[in-house]
């Protein structure tokens, strides 16, 4: 008799590098191309668009690396100080310790005798990770990897920036403007379901979000730089 094995994908595992490429793609699409948008409408010449483009891409990239990098680095200190005091607890108080991770189990419904079966089995395999996992929430998967998130958050951001940055390169200051706005929204929808599809999530409401903050925001730096066109 065969046996047929299924085996269902998961994508959690990619929470740290798809959260941060997705937010660095998003900002520096959008953000290069509202600084863009907002500049030509204040009507600037093609030089200094260019230009600022091109410093807004290079900033970017390194300020969303940079912070993306002491962001998740707290958040492991975070983690390594809590495995610490577990480390400790569990080796002055094994006892305390191994009633409490019964009792976890017991919370998510053995009955007392297989509860403390699996926490004494959990805990004779791997004391620390079991703690970590069960009390703390910490495992392989989510733990915090600053170089990745920051690596994964500034190659994001500069591919999302090339875009609006070639665009004002190639494209007449007189068409810029609609130019841009059509091509980062295309390109809000296609983030969105690029992103959607690498998380198993559904297309459709990340394509919503994406393009209606990012029209938003567009519209807004357009209109901010008329205003401060004609007054200045």
């Amino acid at each position: 008799m065969s046996q047929s094995w299924h085996k269902e994908k998961h994508f959690s595992n990619r929470n740290n590098w798809l959260r941060a490429g997705v937010l660095g793609a998003n900002d520096g699409l959008i953000s290069t191309a509202s600084l863009l948008m907002g500049m030509a409408a204040a009507d600037p010449n093609h030089h200094t668009l260019l230009l600022s483009g091109i410093a807004a891409m290079i900033s970017g990239a390194a300020s969303m690396a940079a912070g993306e990098y002491v962001s998740v680095s707290s958040q492991r200190d975070t983690e390594a100080a809590d495995l610490r005091k577990e480390m400790d607890s569990l080796t002055k108080y094994p006892e305390v310790e191994l009633e409490e991770l019964t009792a976890i189990y017991r919370q998510r419904g053995l009955d007392e005798n297989l509860a403390q079966q699996v926490a004494q089995a959990m805990t004779k395999h791997n004391a620390l990770e079991a703690h970590a996992r069960e009390e703390i929430g910490i495992t392989e998967v989510s733990k915090a990897n600053p170089l990745q998130a920051a690596f994964a958050s500034a190659l994001a951001f500069s591919c999302g920036a090339i875009m609006p940055v070639l665009l004002s390169f190639l494209t007449s200051s007189i068409w810029l403007m609609m130019v841009l706005a059509i091509t980062t929204i295309l390109g809000l929808a296609i983030l969105g379901c690029i992103s959607a599809h690498l998380g198993g999530a559904p297309k459709s409401p990340a394509v919503i979000r994406i393009v209606i903050l990012g029209a938003f925001a567009l519209a807004l730096t357009s209109i901010m730089g008329h205003i401060l066109g004609i007054i200045f």
